[in-house]
Order: structure tokens, then sequence, then C-alpha cells
């Protein structure tokens, strides 16, 4: 990888690509040189495509590292390209989560309450304390009311698309929010 070689004078080692497969397997010095000639364009193809220009040649550079660090675990029966490549796979993705940004528009803020945002801090422990008491409904509870107010479906179209009477919609309902009442007051109570 020191550029002390072109690709030009590679030479027959590297037209025998069983050869290479060998070496390498066998923790032969100038192997990891001779992969990174064969096979860097090549990955830094597939890197560019997925990773900025400006970081392609760093994961690149992970990847040869990992290739040496590895190469004892490499079988030489098997692929040399494709074992790169997967592992060029593994560090793009490891790039890619570790740069990835969570950003929320600011637009989005702007219903915010107060200079510090508090309205819309409450709602969200609102909405978690809702959705935690909703999964202690029993399911059948909980499916007609994820319906009617998440779904915006009457209580009517409920019946309907469940295939149950409309008096046992109401009474799903019914009991539904009793119990979804006493939940959240008991999550208040003793969160306050």
């Amino acid at each position: 990888m020191n550029g002390s070689r072109t690709a030009d004078q590679r030479g027959p080692a590297l037209r025998d690509n069983a050869d290479l497969r060998a070496r390498l397997a066998a923790g032969k010095a100038e192997a990891i040189e001779d992969c990174y000639l064969e096979l860097g364009p090549t990955v830094l193809a597939y890197v560019r495509r997925r990773v900025p220009p400006d970081d392609a040649e760093d994961v690149l550079q992970r990847v040869f590292v990992e290739v040496w660090r590895s190469a004892a675990r490499y079988d030489p029966s098997r692929s040399l390209e494709a074992w790169v490549l997967a592992i060029a796979r593994r560090r793009t993705i490891d790039y890619l989560r570790a740069n990835t940004r969570r950003t929320t528009p600011t637009e989005s803020f702007a219903d915010v309450a107060g200079d510090d945002g508090r309205k819309l801090a409450d709602g969200h422990v609102e909405a978690r304390a809702v959705h935690d008491a909703m999964e202690k409904l029993a399911p059948e509870q909980r499916e007609v009311l994820t319906l009617a107010y998440f779904g915006g479906y009457t209580q009517t179209e409920i019946a309907a698309r469940l295939g149950l009477p409309l008096g046992t919609v109401k009474t799903r309902t019914a009991r539904g929010l009793r119990r979804l009442a006493a939940l959240l007051r008991t999550t208040r109570w003793s969160d306050g």
C-alpha cells in the first residue's frame, strides 16, 4: 500500500489469483500490497458510490487494514474479491452509521409554545404515557381504540371492518376508554 509497485509492475503473482489468495491466507507481508493493487480500485469505486468523496479514501484504508488483520481467517478456496468487498460493505456501513446526522426541520418547532419548548416536551411525555397505557389494554379494546382514534374510523365502520356487531364495538370502546383513563391516572400519580 506504500505505492512502491504500480499495477504495471505486479507481474505474474497477480495474474495467478490463486497464488495471491494463498499468500494472503498465509500472512505473507507482500500479499496485502498485491491485494491492494489488484482490488483497491474496485473497492474504492464501491465505497465512493456510498460515502462522500472526501471520506472514501479513509474507508478504503480501513478496509485494507482489516483485510491485513483478518488474513488468517481468510479461506483461500473462496473468492478473494467477494471477501474483500464484504469487508468493504461492513466498513462502509460503519462509516454511514457513525456519520448519520439526525436532524429535525426547524419548521417543526413553529408551534412550540413559550421560549423553552416545555409544552412540546410535555406533549411528548403525555403521548408516551398514552402509548404505554394502550399497550396494557386487552387486545380487542386496543384494536377498536386504535382504529377509532388513530385510524379515524367511526364505530359503525369499525364494526364492518372487524365483522363485529355495533354493540360489541361500543362496549369494547367504552371499557377500553375507562381502562385507559384509569391507567393514565395511575401513571400520573406514580410519576408525579
